[in-house]
């Protein structure tokens, strides 16, 4: 069937917008035509620095006749609504279909002609790209990423004509802007037209670049017995920036390998776009860099090679002055700099964040197993190296070149590595600090952060989380999971609060005696709806309440989303995730503990069943409860009551110390083994014995035992949550 190749020729396309562009273009398409009633073999998109393209396979020469039924007012409707429906429908009243009491429309569309279809569908496609960033050019109106130049349009061998802004299609595009023919080429279907570019310099897909890039760095360097430092990042961005991408090894003057290796290679990646080149014989960088020119010079490379190197040499030579002059002044002695750096507007500047960190990595440091003097140090100097040189240069260096500068003022290893490692993990794939003065710091940084956002009503909202509040959240429990650090959350969140964004409010008359019921405060009128999130004492014994806008619960409920995103990951269930969290505990350690035994309860015959009798116990009881209050106390063991009942009793009078022994050891598979031993009487009492008997005192006690059953699993998690 017909080939369609389209080809959208431009300007320069960034090198960061050229996937997703292909992507969309290839979307869009799909859904235009899906539109239209069409259903390609095959679709493939392509993207380049100066082109997007889309080839698909299999579309016919026209479109199928097609018939639309259109359900319209109902039969006696007033006649505005009918004639608004005619007019919609381009029909007569006569035309019109009666159906049970309500007018429908057929409408018959003969098939279009699909180089028209096609003309339209580039047009709206094009018009309204949604390119991250574009711009108008000359006199027209039409946006891009830069400059449509080009339009390379055809149908079966033939070119669809059609213009937009000015630009008219053809079956005409251009090679390499050097080394290519001046003169366009022509191309009627897509295999001449990649034999065409080929020939002119053009590598088409960027997967073929990148193998190209990597294959022939490689070699490069093994000639000269080196070794690439491979970046993923970096390749995908060169592979953006060239057509025809040949490496080139460059050489620079090896007094710059004093400097930090990630200063070397931040500057060669950042500013220049060149791969780092290492030693195999010991690891290290060697004084060589691989840079991607986009053309096949006549001498091999050597005038871009020198060329390359004269621009990192400018580079590098700055960062070795900036790394001089910062080592001049110690970290202490940045932190009143700190002062003049706003961290946010409601959150004060980064000295006083400084402050908050210090104070919660001491609080916290003896739970990560450090020492709370040196967890206090480096967090107070975890962020000093942000008003240094070389991080005002390279950004992304902070905390790196802050180790470094710990490093050679001799603050020791353990305040090195906290400094340089506070900001991990900083995504899914990042390891995570394991050094107890580090842990300490990375937690009150980033709990830090999550409070305070939250603390502004700064939270994140469908896709947009522009503090990065879910990544610091994840950071946060995979330190503590990975760390076995048993953090009190809640106790966390709320001391941060009432320290920093709360309120007091004088409680007239409440009693010194009641101070730890939080139920009680909460409901005193004086809060105003606010979250009361601690207690102070006046002299003359007057009680008044900490209250904060910000509910702490809404904050643990975010980290309770992160960590089912984080089991989803690893092949939990999110609703065992919510059973456990329903408990009240916000000891992620332990929760997922209980998690993890409670997942692989209910793989079991034993655990599936007992879940299918716990949903009955809670069906039947909750009907119950409709009908008035559920009876109260332990179920007794009547003299003639069935066998079943009675043996129901006494499994229940024998587990449940076990079961509350096990958790309190966090022996959480005890727990579930001890739950296993329900599952045969549950079942028999089901079985054997009515639950609603005629007798009131029959069916409360029966009531009393459901209850019990539901208490003691609910122990464990709450078992109404699970689905199945």
């Amino acid at each position: 069937m017909p080939q369609l190749l389209l080809e959208l020729f431009s300007e320069e396309i960034p090198a960061r917008m050229q996937a997703q562009g292909a992507r969309d273009l290839e979307r869009l398409a799909r859904e235009k035509l899906a539109e239209a009633g069409f259903l390609p073999e095959a679709m493939a998109s392509f993207a380049g620095p100066r082109r997007l393209t889309l080839v698909v396979e299999g579309l016919p020469l026209a479109q199928a006749d097609r018939t639309e039924e259109r359900k319209g007012p109902r039969v006696g409707a007033p006649d505005q609504a009918i004639d608004g429906f005619l007019r919609s429908t381009g029909l007569t009243r006569d035309q019109l279909v009666e159906r049970d009491g309500v007018w429908f429309a057929v409408i018959a569309r003969t098939g279009r002609a699909t180089t028209e279809i096609i003309a339209e569908m580039v047009d709206q496609i094009v018009r309204a790209f949604p390119w991250p960033k574009s711009m108008k050019w000359g006199t027209g109106s039409l946006r891009w990423v830069r400059p449509l130049q080009r339009i390379l349009c055809v149908f079966a061998g033939e070119t669809v004509p059609f213009a937009i802004d000015g630009v008219a299609s053809a079956d005409l595009t251009e090679g390499h802007r050097v080394m290519g023919s001046r003169q366009a080429f022509r191309a009627r279907n897509f295999d001449d037209y990649a034999a065409g570019l080929k020939a002119n310099f053009v590598v088409l897909d960027v997967a073929e670049r990148k193998a190209r890039i990597i294959a022939d760095a490689r070699q490069v360097c093994f000639a000269r017995n080196l070794e690439l430092v491979e970046d993923e990042g970096l390749l995908d961005e060169v592979a953006g920036l060239t057509e025809w991408p040949t490496p080139i090894l460059g050489d620079m003057d090896p007094a710059f390998l004093d400097l930090p290796p990630e200063v070397i290679r931040t500057s060669m990646r950042t500013h220049q776009r060149y791969f780092a080149v290492r030693d195999p014989a010991d690891g290290k960088l060697a004084p060589h860099f691989v840079s991607v020119a986009n053309i096949e010079a006549i001498d091999g490379g050597r005038a871009i090679a020198h060329g390359n190197a004269r621009v990192l040499s400018a580079r590098l030579s700055d960062a070795k002055f900036f790394w001089d002059e910062d080592r001049k002044v110690r970290l202490e002695d940045r932190l009143e700099k700190l002062k003049g750096v706003t961290f946010h507007a409601k959150l004060g500047t980064m000295f006083e964040r400084v402050e908050r960190i210090e104070k919660l990595a001491g609080e916290i440091a003896h739970l990560a197993g450090a020492e709370e003097g040196l967890a206090e140090k480096a967090a107070r100097l975890a962020k000093a190296d942000l008003v240094t040189g070389l991080v005002g240069e390279f950004p992304e260096l902070q905390g790196v070149m802050g180790g470094y500068y710990a490093h050679e003022e001799s603050l020791g290893d353990q305040i090195s590595e906290a400094i340089r490692d506070h900001y991990r993990p900083q995504g899914p794939s990042d390891v995570v600090p394991t050094s107890p003065t580090t842990i300490a710091v990375a937690l009150a940084d980033k709990l830090d952060t999550l409070i305070g956002f939250f603390a502004i009503n700064e939270k994140p909202t469908g896709s947009r989380d522009p503090f990065a509040l879910r990544r610091a959240a994840l950071g946060v429990i995979r330190i503590i999971l990975e760390n076995k650090v048993r953090l009190d959350l809640k106790f966390e969140i709320q001391e941060w609060l009432a320290e920093h964004f709360a309120e007091s409010r004088v409680l007239p008359g409440f009693p010194t005696s009641q101070t730890s019921d939080w139920t009680a405060i909460q409901a005193r009128p004086e809060l105003g709806g606010m979250r009361a999130v601690g207690v102070t004492y006046g002299n003359d014994g007057v009680v008044s309440a900490l209250v904060a806008h910000t509910d702490p619960d809404e904050i643990l409920a975010f980290f309770a989303d992160r960590l089912k995103v984080l089991l989803r990951d690893q092949g939990k269930r999110h609703d065992l995730v919510d059973a456990v969290f329903a408990l009240g505990d916000d000891d992620l350690v332990r929760i997922v503990a209980r998690v993890d035994a409670l997942s692989a309860f209910l793989t079991t015959d034993d655990g599936a069943n007992l879940l299918a009798g716990y949903k009955r116990a809670a069906n039947i009881l909750r009907a119950e409860e409709k009908k008035g209050p559920l009876p109260t106390g332990p179920a007794a063991r009547m003299p003639f009551a069935p066998e079943e009942e009675r043996a129901l009793i006494d499994v229940l009078t024998e587990i449940e110390p076990s079961i509350e022994e096990t958790i309190e050891q966090e022996d959480f598979a005890g727990a579930m083994r001890w739950l296993a031993s329900l599952r045969e009487p549950v079942d028999a009492f089901f079985d054997k014995v009515l639950v609603n008997a005629d007798d009131a005192t029959e069916r409360d006690n029966r009531l009393r035992l459901l209850i019990q059953v539901r208490d003691a699993m609910g122990r464990v998690a709450d078992f109404s949550l699970i689905s199945g």
